[in-house]
C-alpha cells in the first residue's frame, strides 16, 4: 500500500512553528513538502532557535518540526527565484506560507497571483491575526494569543499569577488546522479545477479553542474562573488528588465510571449517598467529596491505584516529561521512533498521531538548508549547468 497522501505536492514557504508544524503532520502522511527557505539568511529561524543543536544551523527545535520534507534554497525576491516558484507552482497541489497577513500578496503568494500558473492551485495562509482587518501587520505568537484569548486566566491555581500553558499548544493547533485546510483545499481544487485561498490565523484558533466556554459565556454570562487542582468547572470528581507518594489525576466523567470508583476504594455507600450520589450533588458538596476522596487515596501510592483501576476507572499518573517519555506504554506500538539523519544518525523522535493501516510512515530526519536544490530543479528541467548559473547569480542554495 502507498502512503495515505502520496501523490499530494505542497510547496511550503515556512519557517518557525506553526507552519512547519502542520505541513509535518502531512509529511510523516507521504506528501512531498518543498521547504522554500530563503538561504540569504538562514533559512528557516528555527534552525537557529537554541539552546540545543545537532550542529550548528540544526536545533533540537527544527529537527522536530520538519522531517520527512526536503528543502530548496531559494531568494523569491529574484527574478529567477520567481521562475522556479512559478514552475513548482505549475506542478504543485498547494503552496502554504506562514508569514505575517500582509506579506503574501506583496510576495505574490496568493490565489491572484499564481493562479495564472495552475489554475486549480490551492493557497493556504497561516498568519497571526488574518490577511485583512487592522492587525493584518501585525506579528503575533503564541504566548501572546494565549494571553489574548483568556488562556492565563485559566491556568494555574486560583490567586496565583496568570500562566500560560506548559506548551506551544497555539501553534500546534493551529498547525492542524492549517493541515485541514490544506487538504480542504485540495479536495475543492480536484472536484472543481478551480483554486482558491484559504486562511488560518492563530488568533483565531485560539479563540475557537474557547468553545463551551465561550458558549457558557455568550449564552449565559458565565465567565469561567481557575479552579484548584486543575479541576473540571462542573463536573466531579475531575481533577488532581493526592496519593501516598505523588499525585493521581481521576475523571469520571460518566456516573458509570463513579460507581465503579466506589466500589474499588471501597466505599460503595458514597454512590448512594445524597450528598455525592450525582454529579450535581458533588459539585455542591465539592470541598467535602474531595477531602473524603483525597483521605481515601492517600492511603496507597500512584502505582498501586493505577494498578487497580487500570482502565476501568479513567486515572493517570502525574508524570513529568522524563518520565512520561520513559514509559514503557509508549513502546508497545513505536510511539517513539528513529529518523535517519544523514550525518548524525538516528535521531529519536515522536511518530505520527495518525496511524496508517499497511504502511509505516516515512522517517527522513529533516533536511539541511538546500539539499534538495539540485534534485527538485532537475525535475523542472533544469540543467545541472542552468543550476551552477544560479547557484552564481544568488538565486539557489
Amino acid at each position: 500500500m502507498s502512503q495515505p497522501l502520496a501523490g499530494l505536492r505542497i510547496v511550503a514557504v515556512e519557517q518557525y512553528g506553526a507552519g512547519p508544524f502542520g505541513t509535518q503532520q502531512l509529511a510523516d502522511l507521504g506528501a512531498e513538502v518543498i521547504k522554500i527557505e530563503n538561504h540569504k539568511d538562514g533559512g528557516d529561524i528555527g534552525r537557529h532557535v537554541g539552546p540545543y543543536f545537532f550542529a550548528p544551523g540544526d536545533s533540537h527545535f527544527y529537527e522536530s518540526l520538519n522531517r520527512n520534507k526536503r528543502s530548496i534554497g531559494l531568494d523569491l525576491k529574484s527574478a529567477d527565484g520567481r521562475a522556479v516558484l512559478e514552475k513548482l507552482v505549475a506542478e504543485s497541489d498547494v503552496v502554504f506560507n506562514n508569514l505575517r497577513g500582509d506579506l503574501p500578496a506583496k510576495l505574490g503568494l496568493d490565489y491572484a497571483a499564481l493562479s495564472q500558473f495552475n489554475p486549480a492551485i490551492a493557497c493556504v495562509h497561516l498568519s497571526a491575526y488574518g490577511r485583512t482587518g487592522s492587525r493584518a501587520a501585525w506579528p503575533g505568537y503564541d504566548y501572546l494569543m494565549q494571553a489574548e484569548a483568556g488562556y492565563l486566566s485559566l491556568t494555574g491555581e486560583p490567586g496565583t499569577p496568570p500562566s500560560r500553558f506548559g506548551l506551544s499548544i497555539v501553534d500546534f493547533m493551529t498547525g492542524t488546522t492549517a493541515a485541514l485546510a490544506i487538504l480542504a483545499g485540495v479536495v475543492s481544487a480536484r472536484a472543481s479545477g478551480v483554486g482558491r485561498d484559504l486562511d488560518v490565523s492563530l488568533f483565531d484558533v485560539a479563540l475557537g479553542n474557547l468553545n463551551y466556554v465561550a458558549e457558557w459565556y455568550l449564552n449565559g454570562g458565565v465567565t469561567v474562573e481557575r479552579t484548584s487542582r486543575s479541576s473540571h468547572p462542573s463536573l466531579t470528581p475531575s481533577q488532581l488528588y493526592t496519593t501516598s507518594d505523588g499525585w493521581i489525576f481521576v475523571m469520571c466523567n460518566k456516573e458509570k465510571f463513579f460507581e465503579v470508583l466506589c466500589g474499588l476504594i471501597e466505599r460503595p455507600e458514597w454512590a448512594t449517598d445524597p450528598r455525592y450520589a450525582t454529579f450535581a450533588a458533588r459539585l455542591e458538596n465539592r470541598p467535602a467529596f474531595n477531602a473524603d476522596l483525597d483521605a481515601v487515596l492517600s492511603t496507597r501510592t500512584t502505582a498501586d491505584w493505577m494498578q487497580l483501576f487500570e482502565g476501568r476507572v479513567p486515572a493517570a499518573p502525574v508524570l513529568d516529561v522524563q518520565q512520561a517519555l520513559d514509559n514503557p506504554f509508549l513502546a508497545e506500538s513505536k510511539r517513539i521512533i528513529d529518523f535517519q539523519h544523514p550525518e548524525h544518525g538516528p535521531l529519536p523522535g515522536i511518530a505520527s498521531s495518525i496511524r496508517a493501516g499497511g504502511v509505516e510512515h516515512p522517517d527522513k530526519a529533516a533536511p539541511a538548508l538546500g539539499a534538495d536544490t539540485g534534485a527538485i530543479l532537475a525535475t523542472l528541467g533544469y540543467t545541472d549547468d542552468d543550476v551552477a548559473a544560479l547557484r552564481t547569480r544568488g538565486a539557489v542554495r
